[in-house]
């Protein structure tokens, strides 16, 4: 039997910029605690302030070293920082692999700044289902800037957008080119492109084909549009990072002036209520394979076998 913990003490304790606290509010986030529900209520006056930035790529982009860079930036503005990195799962014992908490060495003494580790577990769009609560822990926490990195998985990983108030696409010369960028549907969940190891060869190609891009993109939308700029960086030597920091300000300042950022967060409190109302369901009545057999046998349709489930009312 899981042993009760002092919610309550745990959020004042994180608030109070204790790390131990926060990374057990996390834990207990990540194992679906029982407790879970007391621990969002006793969050929640206390959410809605940090600014959250999400970053995707290919894997070999420079995510981490991107990340690592901006946590620097950003703590040189005086700002607390925390790192979301979302780690591929161990095939073996399902955990994180821990490879970005290697790479982000350089602020693992820094008060001001907290990196967590997070396996996927199966889930796909490159982010941990945990990923929405462990948000809400550190932006009650006090942190200023929360980085979320995915996991870097190609295509399916749009999930970002729906979590961070700016997202960065990173991109780097070699590695595809503007039409690649298209076809995996980066183009529509980017606010601010990075073409990252700038120093290489193509790197002024890469940018001019996602400038052309972003042109045609343009040309079907009416009304406000946020123009996405590019930005050229080389994140090991802090090239350019003053740039990216620029424009995601400029972004946050955008969104405000027209309601974006409002409504941002608005979709994604909607998706959060979404995702645990489904996960209710499922705790509650289990695995749907009796309703799946007498659809498939032709018994039920799937919207009455739909009803029956959300009504409870599962006739054998």
């Amino acid at each position: 039997m899981a042993t009760a913990v002092d919610v309550a003490g745990l959020v004042d304790r994180a608030r109070d910029g204790e790390p131990r606290a926060v990374a057990r509010l996390i834990s207990l986030v990540e194992q679906g605690s029982a407790q879970l529900p007391l621990v969002a209520a006793a969050l929640a006056p206390f959410t809605g302030n940090a600014q959250v930035i999400g970053l995707t790529g290919a894997p070999g982009v420079g995510k981490s070293t991107s990340t690592n860079a901006l946590v620097r930036a950003f703590r040189a503005e005086g700002k607390r920082v925390a790192v979301i990195a979302v780690d591929p799962s161990s095939p073996f014992s399902g955990g994180a692999l821990l490879g970005d908490r290697v790479r982000m060495g350089d602020h693992a003494t820094d008060p001001g700044v907290f990196i967590r580790s997070m396996a996927t577990r199966g889930h796909l769009g490159g982010l941990s289902s945990a990923t929405p609560q462990a948000l809400r822990v550190l932006d009650a926490a006090g942190f200023d800037v929360i980085l979320v990195e995915t996991v870097g998985v190609g295509q399916s990983e749009v999930e970002i957008v729906a979590l961070a108030d700016t997202t960065l696409v990173l991109l780097a010369p070699g590695m595809g080119d503007g039409i690649q960028a298209a076809k995996a549907g980066i183009l529509e969940i980017a606010d601010v492109f990075v073409v990252n190891k700038a120093d290489r060869d193509g790197a002024d190609q890469t940018a001019r084909d996602l400038k052309y891009m972003i042109s045609l993109g343009r040309r079907d939308r009416e009304g406000p549009s946020w123009r996405v700029p590019v930005v050229k960086t080389v994140a090991a030597r802090m090239e350019g990072l003053d740039r990216v920091v620029e424009a995601i300000a400029e972004h946050r300042s955008w969104m405000a002036e027209h309601g974006e950022l409002a409504e941002r967060r608005l979709r994604r409190a909607g998706a959060e209520i979404e995702a645990i109302a489904v996960e209710r369901v499922r705790t509650r009545f289990g695995p749907v394979d009796q309703l799946a057999k007498r659809v498939v046998e032709g018994e039920l349709d799937p919207f009455a076998a739909a009803e029956q489930l959300i009504s409870g009312n599962l006739r054998p």
